[in-house]
């Protein structure tokens, strides 16, 4: 080529290069703080953020439900990284499937929303051995979370490959990327003091340690008054607008990096929720007090699949959020939630850049203003703290009415867009449906789990050995066995008196065969671990062999000294023989790890071929696996499988465990804290997919079901104190403007997943009473309610019935001294 068209080459060449440059620079979001607020290119924000964890859920989900957490009013996703998963043997590593981190990461971005990531390495989370590795704990020297060389190292190492990671990938908001938060440990307070000055040293040096990986984001560490400069400190709780202390310095945002949705459940638990008129008081509070960034934990519930739940925690986790363990709206959670992001958006201006007040309206009465006069924009909120009690309050010359233990929403310090106690959005209600091409024709096969014996036990010691430090927790289950023998006069001499086998366990649970029989089951609580198990025996004259199955259900996840947590049998004895108490802990014992059939992986399809089956029905012994075919169910809906007539074990499909089971666990009101269980339909294929079943104590094959899952029963309930929908107004410069003609208030009501509605099944413009699924008429109600809903909403994906008595009630002659309430409820089905 001449040198004359070289020239224009380069000066292309050199233009491209710029231009990238320019357009790389473009993408960059710096990302800094001042006492206010997060700032992102030089412009701070209002932040609602949820948790969603890429690991429970399969990667095939993450797209809906990032989706509907955006449509949610989200603009920020947390979530843990789980070292365990990643790095489950030293040095090699997992990010693939619905481990791809990297993956999620990108995802989140893609939906518009920024990113947290917690990468701890502590995380806690109800997740096993709080996220660490098994292999951390036999480290020689190591002391988890203190100022202690061995773990310091490996916990650097592994937090700064995260880092470069999530750099190489180009991630970071400095980069152009989603991340715009990062935290390092995770509610340490709850173990410094134990550590005294190794835990103060270490909370120090883990704050520099991040912050020299320089992100170009700030980071956080949560539940923690100390932590070092620039870390900021964020709270965690139920309540933080009120138990949050603050920053530790006067230049750091207010931040809530969780609001707990609802209360993860543990086998043995009571059922329990946290309403939505709870959360939207909390969170509309925090931001009426200087608060800039609330996190919702959980927002999507999750499933914790296989293995990976921390001690005695159910396989559903937070199924209360606001998205269900299915990836379905909880209405009204979702509903309420989202109508309160839009309410605080339309008071951005004065929040972020207001001078905020407080004026006192009476007892337990308040009102938090924030006013800038530069942009003449004013925000209210009036709060009525009193739990029990309704008020009237007069704010600027205009009366309101409070509900109890509310909070009403004035972007413009006159108009109520919004309160906390009164749901405009609407209800749901969940529902199981029998799938009938999935059980049609269920053919159960059944193979026993072997007991083995002293001779068949491969590792011998004296006495039993410790459960963990044995199974490397490869495996929940570690036999221990060991072998007697008595002659005809150490046995009682009465037919009535029989010995009894005394165990005292350090957890979880036990299950005890002598001579091959079964002979029954203890267990532990999560509260305490440690059980005696007291069964009476029979034993022969000769030798008689004792095989104890040791089971855990999750490594802990919090507290001090985690590598020095123990379990298993440490104490066996045989009461009420001729010749008193026998104490056989140090008879000699052998010790076999996990299952014949985890071994030959009996849940694959190609492991199933290992072992000898038997066509089955009906009740069955323990230490079963049981097998059959069944093709993917009708529909698309999420799938679930209901489990109420088995005991306890784990369910496999298509090779891929979908968690344990425990439903022979009662909780105090007499019923399983869990018996229906998750499948993701990605785990499906159309036809003959593989379950596999292992039973440890004995159930009934015949009641398993596999179901469909839906919320097609949709409500309103809509009363007289209610404002209309918050997506009626909208901000235009310093003034609130209604978007609609009519204003009135109404009762809207959605199908979702291309449905509409096929059936109004309740409707009552009176004074009906009860909750979506379960209304209820008063003694008084239009007796046209329901003609005048089907003419609004029959054959229709969405409906808005206006709230109004000329609709119901055109001479107004009914029930004139009761306050009128307009409740619903519909069916959506397939157009």
């Amino acid at each position: 080529m001449s040198v004359p068209n070289r020239v224009p080459l380069l000066a292309l060449v050199s233009f491209l290069m710029i231009s990238a440059v320019v357009y790389g620079e473009k993408l960059k979001k710096d990302v800094s703080y001042d006492a206010r607020s997060l700032i992102i290119k030089g412009k701070r924000d209002l932040f609602f953020s949820g948790s969603i964890h890429y690991p429970r859920m399969p990667p095939e989900m993450w797209g809906d439900i990032l989706r509907k957490a955006k449509e949610g009013g989200l603009n920020v996703i947390q979530t843990y990284v789980f070292w365990n998963i990643h790095e489950p043997v030293k040095g090699q590593y997992m990010f693939e499937g619905n481990y791809n981190l990297t993956k999620f990461i990108k995802m989140i971005g893609d939906h518009g929303m920024y990113a947290t990531l917690r990468v701890g390495p502590f995380i806690e989370a109800e997740w096993s051995h709080g996220g660490f590795p098994f292999w951390l704990r036999e480290v020689r020297n190591i002391t988890f979370r203190s100022d202690n060389p061995p773990f310091k190292y490996h916990m650097k190492k592994f937090t700064k490959m995260i880092i470069d990671m999530m750099k190489d990938a180009r991630l970071f908001a400095s980069q152009g990327g989603p991340i715009i938060l990062s935290q390092i440990e995770n509610e340490y307070n709850t173990v410094q003091l134990a550590f005294r000055e190794l835990g103060t040293r270490y909370v120090h040096w883990a704050g520099t340690m991040a912050v020299g990986l320089k992100t170009g984001v700030p980071w956080v560490m949560c539940k923690q008054k100390d932590a070092p400069d620039p870390v900021i400190n964020t709270c965690n709780g139920r309540n933080c607008g009120d138990t949050f202390t603050g920053p530790n310095k006067p230049n750091k945002p207010v931040l809530w990096t969780e609001n707990w949705t609802a209360q993860y459940r543990v086998f043995g638990d009571p059922p329990s929720q946290r309403t939505a008129e709870d959360l939207a008081f909390a969170v509309a509070r925090f931001f009426s007090k200087d608060g800039t960034l609330a996190n919702y934990y959980m927002y999507y519930g999750g499933t914790n699949f296989g293995r990976c739940g921390s001690s005695f925690v159910t396989t559903r986790y937070y199924d209360e959020a606001p998205i269900d363990e299915y990836g379905m709206l909880r209405e009204p959670k979702w509903g309420h939630l989202r109508d309160l992001h839009s309410a605080l958006r339309l008071c951005r201006k004065p929040l972020l850049w207001g001078n905020p007040s407080v004026e006192n309206l009476g007892p337990n009465l308040e009102a938090r203003i924030y006013t800038n006069n530069k942009s003449k924009t004013c925000a209210a909120f009036l709060c009525n703290n009193n739990t029990r009690i309704a008020a009237t309050v007069t704010f600027r010359g205009i009366k309101y009415f409070l509900p109890r233990y509310s909070i009403s929403i004035l972007p413009d310090c006159k108009t109520v867009v919004y309160n906390t106690q009164t749901i405009v959005s609407q209800h749901s209600s969940r529902n199981y449906q029998k799938s009938e091409i999935a059980n049609k024709g269920l053919q159960w096969e059944m193979s026993k789990e072997a007991i083995p014996t002293l001779n068949g036990s491969s590792i011998k010691s004296p006495t039993p050995l410790e459960h963990w430090s044995t199974t490397k927790d490869t495996t929940d289950f570690l036999w221990l066995t060991t072998s007697i023998k008595l002659d005809r006069f150490d046995l009682p001499f009465r037919k009535n008196m029989l010995p009894v086998l005394q165990i005292a366990s350090l957890g979880h649970l036990m299950h005890g065969f002598v001579n091959g029989e079964y002979i029954g089951t203890g267990h532990g609580t999560n509260i305490e671990k440690s059980f005696v198990f007291q069964k009476p025996i029979t034993l022969n004259p000769g030798i008689n062999q004792i095989s104890l199955l040791s089971a855990t259900i999750g490594l802990p996840d919090s507290g001090v000294y985690l590598e020095r947590r123990y379990a298993g049998i440490r104490r066996v004895a045989i009461q009420g023989l001729n010749t008193g108490t026998l104490d056989i802990s140090n008879n000699g014992w052998g010790q076999k790890i996990g299952l014949d059939g985890e071994k030959v992986q009996v849940f694959t399809r190609g492991g199933s071929n290992a072992v000898q089956w038997i066509k089955t029905r009906g009740s069955g012994e323990a230490l079963t696996w049981y097998k059959t075919y069944f093709d993917a169910p009708e529909g698309n809906e999420p799938l679930a499988i209901e489990l109420a007539t088995m005991s306890k074990g784990m369910v496999w499909i298509n090779g891929k465990s979908i968690g344990r089971y425990w439903v022979s666990y009662l909780n105090p009101i007499g019923r399983p804290s869990q018996a229906v269980y998750h499948i993701p339909r990605a785990f499906l294929n159309p036809t003959r997919n593989l379950m596999v079943i292992f039973e440890e104590i004995g159930g009934n094959i015949d009641g398993v079901q596999i179901l469909t899952t839906n919320r097609d029963i949709i409500c309103s309930f809509i009363t007289e104190n209610h404002p209309p929908r918050v997506n009626t107004w909208k901000r235009l410069d310093s003034v609130i403007h209604t978007v609609l003609e009519d204003t009135r208030k109404s009762a809207t009501l959605i199908c979702h997943d291309n449905k509409e509605i096929v059936n109004v099944e309740f409707a009552s413009y009176g004074n009906a009473f009860g909750a979506c699924g379960n209304y209820n008429l008063g003694n008084c109600s239009a007796p046209n309610s329901k003609k005048i809903v089907e003419q609004y909403c029959l054959g229709k994906a969405k409906c808005s019935v206006p709230f109004h008595q000329d609709i119901f009630d055109k001479e107004g002659k009914l029930c004139p001294n009761i306050p009128k309430t307009l409740a619903i409820q519909v069916q959506c089905g397939k157009k």
